[in-house]
């Protein structure tokens, strides 16, 4: 395993993107987690975050976790929604990597607002991916995801929310 931060001098492709959505729609992050906290996709809910198998996922394997207030980014979290973010975001990768009889490798992403513009409307959020959509397979993009950007989802959401529950309740037991 390895980390790697990065921190650009510019505001990346994906987060224009998402600044143009939500100068179209200002409460975006709020409407995105009513709506998800509302379905069956949810795989943890504490007091200050909620994690989910977003309804568009991309990837086989796919988690976003946000905090149910506005937090642009981490240095604006209080104590205790830093007090339960650690748990929740181990029992996430836990989870996953009891899904199969082997580790699941996976990409987590940490989303922040830029220093300078939207703070108050982009969301602090992970994403947790993986390519993983079986014991013994990997995604490959496809001419539609790799030509095209349009992403087809290999699993329905649900299906990996339930996955994603089982592997979290493993991962406890193992604790117990």
């Amino acid at each position: 395993p390895h980390g790697q931060i990065y921190a650009y001098p510019y505001i990346t492709p994906r987060t224009q993107r998402l600044i143009s959505s939500i100068e179209r729609m200002p409460d975006l992050f709020s409407r995105v987690l009513e709506f998800e906290l509302a379905s069956e996709r949810v795989v943890l809910r504490g007091e200050h975050w909620s994690a989910f198998v977003p309804f568009a996922a991309r990837w086989p394997l796919e988690v976003h976790m946000l905090p149910h207030r506005h937090v642009p980014d981490f240095a604006e979290t209080s104590d205790a929604e830093r007090d339960e973010l650690a748990p929740i975001y181990r029992s996430i990768l836990r989870g996953l990597d009891r899904i199969y009889d082997t580790e699941t490798p996976y990409i987590s992403a940490w989303h922040q607002a830029p220093v300078n513009v939207h703070r108050d409307d982009i969301r602090l959020m992970l994403q947790v991916t993986s390519p993983r959509r079986a014991a013994d397979k990997l995604k490959y993009l496809a001419g539609s995801e790799a030509a095209m950007g349009a992403w087809i989802g290999d699993v329905a959401p649900e299906h990996t929310a339930e996955l994603v529950r089982g592997g979290i309740a493993a991962a406890r037991r193992d604790d117990s």
